[in-house]
């Protein structure tokens, strides 16, 4: 079973830093296409944060640019997200997500992480 493992979130305050990493577990037959990062506030949608394909493009909310930073090691299947300058708007459960998880042969799927929660206070 592939699965993706978030660690970093925790609570901080607003100004400071954060680190988030994602590996991806499991039978994987080719770096992941797409990893990223997206976010859902209480009350609010998901919404994406950072993508990163294997390539090295990169599409960034309007909102983060300046502040975050995503990066990759595709032999790992790991993505990350540095945080810097967070707001409390940055509030929320920030999820791992993998598009293009060569599973088998030409077998293709998307998945997601649990989810980790990031706080920034005031």
């Amino acid at each position: 079973q592939v699965q993706l493992v978030e660690s970093g979130g925790g609570l901080v305050q607003a100004g400071g830093s954060l680190r988030l990493s994602c590996s991806a577990s499991g039978s994987i037959f080719s770096p992941i296409v797409n990893m990223g990062w997206y976010r859902q506030a209480p009350g609010k949608e998901r919404e994406l944060v950072a993508t990163m394909h294997t390539a090295g493009n990169t599409n960034l909310a309007d909102s983060v640019k300046g502040r975050f930073t995503i990066s990759r090691d595709n032999a790992k299947n790991t993505v990350y997200l540095q945080m810097n300058s967070l707001k409390p708007e940055d509030t929320a459960v920030y999820y791992c997500h993998g598009d293009g998880v060569e599973v088998g042969p030409g077998r293709y799927l998307e998945i997601w992480g649990q989810g980790t929660l990031v706080t920034v206070s005031a």
